[in-house]
């Protein structure tokens, strides 16, 4: 008999439904999507609570910690070399002032990048290296989920309006706006480039005054660049302006960059609370796991696990930021 229905086939609710599953309860995953593609597919998969903590609330830190150990019993590909934190000489109070607002971080002199990061050798006299973090490929770590959750027995029921047949959790993401009025579309905007010009071995971060960006390196001499956050319901293209920009910090983290093929541009919508924190909403009908903002594939583990937790004891649920969580 299904316990539980899982509603949405995203990081979010790939997360639950494993962590349901692997404590023994009867699981299914419905998604209305036959390949779903939300924001998800578009995501960094920057596994860098450090990082993060430099805009993001404490809990951030706190329970994104848990992330890199989880995502690797889980899924193969898990890259554990730090996030090096960059930013030209002309910024460098960028760079300072990321400094006093994280932790877990050493600083880098000229000779210390090239020793960790040889094509950036001469570029930067000045880094933060976050050793602890990490980061995936989210879409091969999304299908080993389903791929594992199929092993297990769990039907994953996409492209259907199947009815849900156990206790509701839905992980739809923005579509839950026609439940959750406080719910809002957070615009990210992202492209793929391809050389064998520049190697990275490691997510490269370069600090600006007005677009930052981050650099995911990913197999085949292809690079992850993102991401814009704007307050928009638009889940158009991406628009000309975040091109160039994205472009143009690229080119200032190193000019081979130039003679990169752009082999793919998108745009998601990423759904967010007024204080950007994931929350878990118990309803009449059915339990809400929601607003990850940019932080699903860091923060689902853990909420994931909290789920758990809560459905298993239901009367002494956790809180966060003032409902429960």
């Amino acid at each position: 008999m299904t316990e539980f229905s899982i509603l949405g086939a995203g990081v979010a609710g790939l997360c639950c439904a494993t962590v349901l599953a692997e404590r023994g309860h009867e699981v299914e995953v419905i998604d209305t999507d036959p390949a779903p593609r939300g924001a998800s597919w578009y995501a960094g998969g920057m596994l860098a609570p450090f990082c993060e903590a430099e805009i993001a609330p404490p809990e951030v830190l706190r329970l994104g910690r848990e992330a890199v150990d989880w995502w690797a019993a889980r899924v193969p590909g898990v890259v554990r070399r730090g996030t090096l934190v960059v930013a030209p000489p002309r910024d460098r109070a960028e760079l300072d002032r990321f400094s006093v607002r994280t932790e877990g971080h050493r600083r880098l002199d000229r000779d210390a990048i090239a020793g960790l990061e040889p094509d950036l050798a001469g570029r930067f006299d000045a880094a933060l290296f976050f050793s602890e973090e990490a980061f995936l490929d989210p879409r091969r770590a999304m299908e080993a989920l389903a791929e594992n959750l199929r092993a297990r027995g769990v039907p994953l029921l996409l492209g259907c309006d199947a009815l849900p047949r156990g206790r509701v959790i839905d992980c739809r993401g923005l579509a839950a706006r026609d439940a959750l009025s406080d719910l809002r579309a957070v615009r990210g905007e992202m492209l793929m480039v391809q050389t064998r010009e520049v190697a990275l071995t490691r997510t490269v971060r370069l600090l600006h005054p007005r677009f930052p960006v981050y650099v995911v390196p990913r197999d085949e001499g292809r690079f992850l660049v993102g991401a814009t956050m704007i307050e928009s319901d638009d889940d158009g293209p991406i628009t000309a302006r975040s091109a160039m920009e994205l472009l143009s910090a690229l080119y200032t983290l190193h000019p081979a960059f130039a003679e990169a093929a752009l082999i793919e541009t998108g745009a998601g919508l990423r759904p967010a609370f007024p204080d950007n924190l994931p929350a878990i909403r118990h309803g009449t009908d059915r339990v809400f796991v929601n607003g990850f903002y940019r932080h699903g594939f860091l923060m689902a583990p853990a909420m994931a696990e909290r789920l758990a937790r809560q459905v298993s004891n239901r009367h002494a649920p956790d809180m966060m930021h003032g409902v429960p969580a």
